[in-house]
């Protein structure tokens, strides 16, 4: 349980990061992956690892076809499968089909790159990669490391009790008082969605879409919040992103799309909030995750505290799952929650 979830999609990048002709390293799960696009424009990962040496692939060249490893010239296809050990002599049997990098499914949605590191049989019920329901006029990203576990930050996602003291800015939360929320949740695949509703008091960033928006938040496993906000026509999307790099760093990645081209204009000032609102969440998170270290458990309390555990809930139903070959059944059932925030 205090792993991430083995066989399940995870944000790796931009999409645009990932150019042809070149080689990108990530980090994903400890493990290191080599990426690029092969002669067709689609993406690949393969273990960022020569099996001859331990070599990363990543230093070598890679000419849209093969890449070949820095250290003795080994050449491996975008799938992985060793193509050429130039040092062999003529006398030398080898059979290089016995000779591969591990390769692991890559796919593209919302302009980002998503890998798959289960090293195993995919299992055919995985959550679904994020998607966008409109073509946006513009994108704002902002992606930040996080010296936290995977949980600890995921649980940020889901977390309402946090926002009054963590990102206490005068443009995200103009009045200071604390009110009581009330708010209905229902199971989705994979997570649950803090139904629609409308916004009783609309923060400078809502009015910016000229009226009271309707926003629906949906979690899903194994780190995605999804936030849609719709204004008659007017779409605004804000999608967040937890990828774990190693037991104790996570890549925390925000995505904010909208449909008005008039807004495009504001996208250095968004990006400049966003990145002070992601920042908060990594202080915070880093200095609670210094706490855990030191005593590694905690006490969820009260409604506003549900979320986290219906975190831990849907991971325990997908890990279960998974170890009985069978589909995810939600444990969840549809909810009113109250707390104050």
């Amino acid at each position: 349980m205090r792993q991430p979830l083995p066989d399940a999609w995870y944000c790796v990048g931009r999409a645009e990061a990932l150019k042809a002709g070149t080689l990108r390293s990530v980090q994903l799960n400890g493990e290191l992956i080599v990426m690029g696009r092969d002669g067709e424009g689609a993406p690949f990962a393969l273990r960022d690892r020569c099996p001859h040496r331990g070599m990363a692939l990543s230093k070598g060249r890679f000419d849209g076809d093969a890449l070949t490893c820095p250290f003795h010239g080994w050449r491996f296809g975008t799938d992985g499968r060793c193509r050429d050990v130039p040092t062999l002599s003529a006398s030398d049997a080898a059979d290089l089909s016995r000779i591969a990098v591990q390769r692991f499914p890559v796919r593209e949605s919302a302009g980002f790159v998503w890998v798959n590191p289960h090293l195993g049989a995919s299992g055919s019920d995985v959550p679904a990669v994020p998607e966008l329901d409109f073509e946006p006029a513009g994108c704002v990203v902002v992606a930040l490391e996080v010296e936290a576990s995977f949980d600890l930050t995921t649980l940020s996602l889901v977390d309402p009790g946090h926002v009054a003291f963590v990102h206490d800015s005068w443009w995200f939360r103009p009045s200071k008082e604390l009110r009581e929320k009330v708010k209905s949740f229902r199971p989705t695949p994979h997570g649950f969605t803090m139904t629609s509703h409308a916004t009783s008091k609309s923060s400078p960033v809502y009015r910016l879409l000229g009226g009271v928006p309707d926003v629906e938040i949906e979690f899903r496993l194994p780190g995605v919040r999804l936030e849609r906000i719709r204004a008659g026509s007017k779409r605004v999307a804000n999608y967040t992103f937890a990828t774990p790099m190693t037991q104790n760093r996570t890549l925390l990645t925000n995505a904010l799309y909208f449909s008005v081209p008039a807004l495009k204009p504001l996208q250095p000032v968004a990006k400049l909030l966003m990145r002070q609102f992601l920042t908060q969440d990594q202080q915070v998170l880093q200095h609670a995750q210094a706490g855990l270290d030191r005593k590694p458990t905690m006490v969820l309390f009260g409604q506003g505290d549900l979320p986290s555990q219906w975190y831990f809930r849907l991971k325990r139903e997908a890990l279960q799952a998974a170890r009985e070959s069978r589909a995810f059944a939600n444990p969840l059932q549809s909810q009113e929650l109250r707390w104050r925030s």
